[in-house]
């Protein structure tokens, strides 16, 4: 694995090593929370799938795992409002 993987974040774009993880390019990129719930902003807790905190939607599908799935390039990423 090697070279770059881009994708977009909330319209903007954002790049990453292949072979990363979603999770692991938003916390390259500083981003550290990017999902509200009730309890305020959430992101990675575990980072092995298991608490769901990482959420997001990718490429018009909700409630994937940031931690879990990885990066492909042009994967659309968008935060998640939960209530």
């Amino acid at each position: 694995m090697s070279g770059e993987v881009g994708i977009i974040v909330d319209g903007e774009p954002v790049s990453g090593r292949d072979g990363q993880t979603i999770a692991g390019v938003l916390i390259g990129s500083g981003r550290i929370t990017w999902r509200t719930a009730q309890q305020g902003e959430r992101g990675v807790f575990c980072g092995i799938g298991v608490c769901h905190d990482c959420l997001v939607t990718v490429n018009g599908v909700e409630g994937v795992r940031a931690c879990r799935r990885r990066a492909v390039d042009g994967d659309r990423i968008e935060r998640e409002v939960r209530r």
